[in-house]
């Protein structure tokens, strides 16, 4: 996947402001949670998602953060959870297929212009994001509260937040009759671990 360019360096700003997501370093999870009737026999799925990348601006002397950009690969998202190869396989299909629909909607985008940090201590900071998250084609505001560590030249910020999936128009998954399905709130929890770049 292509990189998010770093030209076109505004003025005041220095390249110490630019950090670059390390995709292989950060984690990112969704959790979703099984209802009907046979719930109790089923479980609340845990999704990784393995393929994202993105750039933050963030100067910790000036309390100042620019834009956030994070682009996921949406056909890079793999079920964690102990089950066998079969069931694993189907449920990875109907993810792709019904409900990101990868082909036609390969990337989901997190995109935050207005970034706010008050400071903590010991080099912590909580910032708050008021950005618009894309998926399957459908631009939503979707703040997030996210807690940065800065450390030396890497920087991490971490957090949670939730989202309904038929609000950017997705239909619900539904099994076995109904008798399993999913419910509509989506939990995602993140460490993301970015280099200042040079």
């Amino acid at each position: 996947m292509a990189q998010p360019s770093t030209a076109n360096v505004t003025p005041g700003e220095t390249a110490a402001d630019r950090y670059r997501i390390d995709g292989r370093s950060s984690r990112f999870t969704v959790r979703a949670f099984a209802a009907g009737m046979l719930a109790a026999m089923g479980h609340n799925p845990t999704v990784a998602i393995r393929d994202l990348s993105g750039e933050l601006r963030f100067n910790s002397d000036k309390l100042e953060a620019g834009s956030l950009k994070i682009a996921i690969k949406s056909s890079s998202l793999s079920v964690q959870d102990d089950i066998s190869a079969k069931d694993l396989g189907g449920m990875e299909r109907l993810m792709n297929q019904e409900v990101l629909e990868t082909e036609k909607f390969p990337e989901i985008l997190y995109e935050a212009a207005d970034i706010s940090v008050p400071k903590m201590a010991y080099g912590l900071y909580s910032a708050t994001l008021k950005g618009n998250l894309t998926l399957d084609g459908i631009s939503r505001s979707q703040p997030i509260n996210v807690r940065v560590a800065v450390l030396g030249s890497m920087l991490r910020a971490s957090g949670e937040f939730s989202l309904n999936q038929t609000d950017y128009g997705i239909k619900l998954v539904s099994v076995a009759g109904g008798a399993l399905k999913l419910k509509d709130e989506l939990k995602f929890s993140f460490e993301l671990v970015a280099r200042r770049q040079e």
